[in-house]
């Protein structure tokens, strides 16, 4: 320890310089001595240096030293007190740590030697190793429980954490000092453990393997979940179509659903739920199959009934038509309204049918009337220039009474005629004519 501290020596220095200035002959040369003597004390080691050694380092050259700065020095450079004692006793102490610490370092070059003759100074280290060993052991243990045992996802969630901390505590243990016994540590605190190579390297291998389990375990639940949502939108999804093509839709993803979930591997616990979410979903599947039948029957003849009808809402476009047309056309919906009444009552279809039916029957119905208003009009137009040529023939030789007799008739004929009709433009013709020579026989 040196006899004058840094900071008494400082105190020093400072009213040195101070004196020095004051004496502008000689101050710089007695300055350098006296620092001179300081930097003597401060490099020596022994007892602090009194009061009076201090003096005389100065008193000669400075007489006028101050008595104040010299006290504060001398209190500066005094033995520290009991805090002081800690702090000392505390670097102490600090440095053994600094040094087992060091000692104690995972390094086979520092440990081996120590452990060869200071085995006590590993003391950190076996602790260390006892505990990271009783709890790696003891975390195994439970993830291989809650892997192997599990009854729901939760319970792999919980052995992946449990196998995780195991491998921490096993990453911690110094390969390097397998097969070492502590004798001495373990006879005061009874181990339990004898960190032999396969011992560790099993323990190893069974975090790994759960690890993979854990990993497929987890997996195959994913893969689950996944199934079942699309199963469940594929049924919704049937339940909700309104075409055959969405039904038909419905159906094939429905289908896939059933596919994946035998893809599920069966020794996982997913597997094992997937196997009763299997039997639920072929067996609704199977019912849905004789309804899924008579459906697409269903909208197949519903389809096939659509294209009549369409073919018949074209033909009928532009009117008016001759009466074959309009013929054509009623087959078309009569054909239409055939494949409708093959709809049994039973099928999933039949309320469909039926609006389809009830649509086609009325268009039936209103192109049968203009089919008759056609024929109808036809013959009458046909009947009074039948009755006209022949009134034409007689109309010398017959008294001017039957005359106008048969011109009334042919009147009535052609005022048959209905509108729309293909022979209504040239009935108008002859009704117009028919009724000015009534007008003129009238007269005469």
């Amino acid at each position: 320890m040196a006899r004058l501290t840094d900071r008494a020596f400082e105190i020093l220095r400072a009213e040195v310089d101070k004196c020095a200035a004051a004496d502008s002959l000689a101050g710089e040369v007695y300055r350098r001595m006296v620092i001179k003597r300081l930097e003597k004390l401060r490099s020596q080691n022994g007892t602090f240096a009194s009061i009076e050694e201090i003096r005389d380092t100065f008193k000669d050259e400075f007489p006028n030293f101050s008595e104040k700065a010299l006290k504060a020095a001398v209190k500066a450079n005094r033995p520290p007190g009991l805090f002081g004692k800690i702090i000392f006793a505390g670097s102490l102490l600090g440095s053994a740590a600094g040094i087992i610490w060091l000692l104690n370092l995972p390094f086979p070059m520092i440990r081996w030697p120590v452990a060869k003759t200071m085995p006590i100074l590993l003391l950190p280290s076996f602790m260390s190793m006892d505990h990271n060993y009783r709890q790696a052991i003891a975390l195994v243990e439970q993830s291989d429980q809650l892997v192997n045992k599990a009854t729901a996802v939760a319970d792999f969630d919980l052995g992946e954490i449990k196998a995780k901390e195991a491998q921490k505590h096993l990453d911690a243990l110094p390969v390097w000092f397998l097969g070492y016994y502590p004798k001495r540590y373990c006879s005061f605190f009874s181990c339990s453990w004898r960190f032999t190579l396969d011992e560790f390297q099993a323990a190893r291998k069974n975090v790994g393997r759960m690890e993979a389990q854990i990993f497929q375990q987890k997996n195959a639940f994913t893969q689950l979940n996944q199934v079942e949502q699309t199963l469940n939108a594929a049924k919704q999804q049937y339940q909700e179509a309104k075409t055959a093509a969405d039904r038909q839709k419905a159906t094939v993803n429905w289908q896939s659903a059933i596919d994946q979930l035998n893809q599920i591997p069966t020794e996982t616990l997913a597997g094992e739920t997937a196997k009763k979410t299997l039997k639920a979903a072929e067996r609704d599947f199977q019912a849905m199959g004789g309804v899924a039948t008579g459906s697409v029957q269903a909208d197949n003849l519903i389809e096939a009934a659509k294209e009549f009808a369409l073919s018949a809402a074209v033909a009928s476009q532009k009117p008016p038509h001759p009466a074959a047309q309009w013929e054509q056309i009623a087959e078309l919906w009569q054909e239409g309204i055939n494949r409708l009444k093959l709809i049994s009552v039973d099928n999933p279809g039949y309320l469909d049918a039926q609006t389809k039916l009830a649509e086609y029957q009325k268009n039936l119905g209103i192109t049968q009337i203009r089919l008759q208003a056609e024929k109808d009009s036809t013959t009458a137009l046909q009947a009074a220039k039948n009755l006209f040529a022949n009134l034409q023939k007689d109309v010398n030789s017959q008294n001017p009474g039957y005359s106008l007799s048969q011109l009334q008739q042919i009147i009535n004929q052609l005022e048959s005629v209905k509108p729309g009709t293909t022979v209504y433009p040239e009935s108008q013709k002859w009704l117009q004519s028919a009724r000015k020579k009534q007008q003129e026989w009238q007269k005469n």
